[in-house]
């Protein structure tokens, strides 16, 4: 009848014939008896099926990051299960006999390998997990017996150095002429820092990647070869990273010819104003100023110089 009513919990089914809900803080009485301070209305605090979500909804569209409100979806749907892709385990290694471990002493002409664990950070960073080898020395049949381990045992292999026209290009010297280089192709592509490139797949299918030794190059292609590919790998279906325009605060020089990844540090937010990471210059070389930037100016290869008040396309990466 209209004046029954009964007591229910939160997320309890609502009672035959009952058409509303009241918050018991709105009410008076006991178990006998109730009182209502406000009239309820239909359908009041009443959550009806499938209001969530109806027959034939997409809740979760293929190529999606799963994070923690994706798997609540899941769950509420029922279903135990579904299909994802793993995350790419990615070999990353430095070549070269002048690299020592980082808290080793240097003798004269050697450097600490910074390379090998920069490439394990931009792995882990894109989502992907890292296994790190480096560093390499310059020995063209033991790095082949080490690539020719990896491939299949990994889902990319990934290097730093040794690919350009040097007399101890390990690396191509490694895959050129041998069946592991078979399907790996020596390039160059117009942008700097990052001129000299491998790329192709091992005999057993593994992806190779080939990048240049030097630290700001190594950062840079990774950042504009790599990680799109990883974040394919991943199965998503938004590979780039996000891009925003914004006005150059101190100009700088460009290469003929080639498009230009400059490191930048924002200076300012309205409008956004980027400025060199580091009063060295665009040097590949030099690896302090990663730490101080905030995201790569792209540059055309038809601009000649960057001048103050410019507009540039700017992506915004991870340090």
């Amino acid at each position: 009848t209209a004046s029954a009513a009964a007591r229910i919990m939160t997320g309890a089914p609502v009672p035959a014939g009952a058409d509303a809900v009241v918050p018991v803080e709105q009410t008076d009485g006991g178990t006998a008896t109730v009182e209502l301070r406000a009239a309820a209305a239909p359908g009041a605090s009443v959550r009806r099926a499938g209001s969530d979500a109806a027959a034939g909804d997409l809740v979760l569209a293929a190529g999606t990051l799963v994070g923690p409100g994706h798997v609540a979806a899941i769950a509420a749907l029922g279903l135990a299960e579904v299909r994802t892709h793993r995350r790419p385990r990615v070999a990353v290694l430095s070549t070269g006999d002048e690299l020592v471990a980082p808290g080793a002493p240097l003798r004269h002409g050697q450097l600490h390998d910074s390379n090998s664990w920069l490439l394990a950070a931009q792995v882990r960073e894109a989502g992907g997990e890292p296994v790190r080898l480096g560093p390499v020395p310059d020995d063209v049949d033991a790095l082949r017996a080490l690539l020719a381990g990896l491939d299949g045992a990994v889902d990319a292999v990934v290097t730093s150095g040794g690919v350009s026209m040097g007399a101890y290009d390990v690396v191509k010297a490694a895959l050129v002429g041998s069946d592991l280089g078979a399907d790996v192709e020596l390039v160059t592509v117009a942008v700097q820092p990052g001129k000299p490139q491998a790329l192709g797949r091992l005999p057993g299918g593994t992806p190779f990647v080939g990048l240049p030794g030097n630290p700001v190059s190594t950062f840079v292609t990774f950042e504009l070869f790599v990680r799109p590919a990883l974040q394919r790998m991943r199965g998503l279906a938004d590979a780039e990273r996000p891009t925003v325009e914004a006005v150059v605060d101190e100009g700088w020089r460009t290469p003929p010819g080639r498009a230009q990844v400059m490191p930048v540090r924002w200076v300012g937010t309205s409008p956004r104003r980027v400025a060199p990471a580091s009063t060295g210059g665009s040097g590949s070389h030099l690896v302090a100023r990663l730490a101080l930037l905030d995201a790569l100016a792209v540059v055309p290869a038809e601009v000649d110089r960057v001048e103050p008040g410019d507009t540039v396309t700017v992506l915004e990466v991870s340090r």
